[in-house]
């Protein structure tokens, strides 16, 4: 992993390397937030920060969503490319920590996205303006309030909801969500337990 200052940097040949380590790195299914609240909005244009594999951009797909989906790694587009079969899915191979979308959706989402502190806001905004007048912007992470938080490998990147709704606190956004949200998990040792995963659903006016 590159390091700047002990901080990790989450750069293409990090996330190629994380995937090329194993033929499949994630389940292939939907993150469950986005099921539970993309499911209670009007299908339009989507955009799927961090899409990886490609699980959360195909369940939008298959449930009425114009979709995108946005890596840093090509090796995680290509296997999701793989894997589109005859969905209308776009790819785009973007670098995360800088890119600045051109077009407006009515969903963004970003599952999952940990950067180090000083990263977060700008990232997030610059994800916020991605979202169409009258969209939504869903951000999920895992929660420095779960009981593992402390055990984090980079336990320092774990956002609370106040960090992401002070960054959208004006006129322009209503807060839809913001929560700690319960999710079974299972502990180090095997043994099922509760698990908390920050969840932040945004309206643009």
């Amino acid at each position: 992993m590159h390091t700047h200052d002990e901080q990790p940097v989450f750069d293409q040949p990090f996330w190629d390397n994380l995937y090329t380590e194993q033929a499949q790195r994630w389940s292939g299914n939907a993150n469950p937030v986005l099921v539970t609240e993309a499911s209670k909005l009007t299908p339009g244009t989507a955009l799927d920060i961090g899409s990886g594999e490609g699980g959360d951009a195909r369940w939008l797909a298959d449930h009425g969503w114009t979709t995108t989906g946005a890596d840093i790694s090509e090796v995680a587009i290509d296997r999701a490319r793989a894997e589109q079969g005859d969905r209308n899915i776009e790819w785009l191979h973007r670098d995360l920590l800088t890119w600045e979308p051109e077009t407006q959706y009515d969903l963004v989402t970003a599952h999952f996205f940990q950067l180090p502190p000083h990263q977060i806001g700008p990232a997030f905004q610059r994800f916020g303006s991605a979202v169409a007048p009258g969209g939504h912007l869903l951000i999920v992470g895992h929660s420095p309030h779960d009981h593992l938080a402390s055990q984090h490998q980079h336990a320092q990147m774990l956002f609370g909801v106040e960090a992401i709704t002070s960054l959208f606190d004006d006129a322009h956004w209503t807060t839809v969500v913001a929560e700690d949200r319960p999710r079974p998990g299972i502990d180090p040792d095997g043994t099922p337990a509760e698990r908390k995963d920050t969840v932040v659903l945004l309206r643009r006016a």
